[in-house]
């Protein structure tokens, strides 16, 4: 996967998580974040995407979620939330994207902006996601 979406995902963790912590207008963060962050021509499409469809697709998305974990969405760690509604999304919004490389991008992102052990908690969520939303990709990789 290209590194200008590598880095679109990087940016949209941290303007999602100020999103999820102030309710900020989601185009105001943006805003913020071209100036400030300075994304690049690559990165900005898809920032976009992720920034503002996210919260737009947010039930479907946090319904994923609650489906595999034992506590309320809400009370996961911000930046783990951030992490896990950015790729829950793309598991069931991005077909184009190999989900090995979603997961894989999620486990990244928690180890550089989570806690200590975050990343084994976004691996084992997304693994599950990923069987169950992206069950024919999951199995044929299985089988290989």
């Amino acid at each position: 996967m290209s590194s200008s979406k590598s880095m679109a995902r990087r940016s949209a963790v941290q303007a999602l998580y100020q999103w999820q912590l102030t309710g900020y207008d989601l185009s105001e963060i943006e805003r913020q974040f071209v100036e400030e962050h300075g994304l690049g021509k690559g990165e900005l499409p898809y920032f976009q995407d992720l920034l503002h469809n996210v919260p737009k697709a947010l039930d479907v998305v946090d319904a994923a979620l609650a489906e595999f974990t034992s506590r309320p969405v809400e009370q996961i760690d911000p930046v783990e939330r951030a992490i896990l509604r950015i790729s829950t999304y793309e598991l069931l919004q991005h077909p184009d994207i190999p989900y090995r490389v979603v997961v894989n991008e999620g486990i990244n992102l928690a180890k550089e902006f989570g806690a200590t052990q975050s990343h084994k908690f976004v691996n084992g969520l997304l693994d599950k996601i990923a069987r169950k939303y992206r069950a024919v990709e999951s199995a044929a990789r299985a089988n290989r």
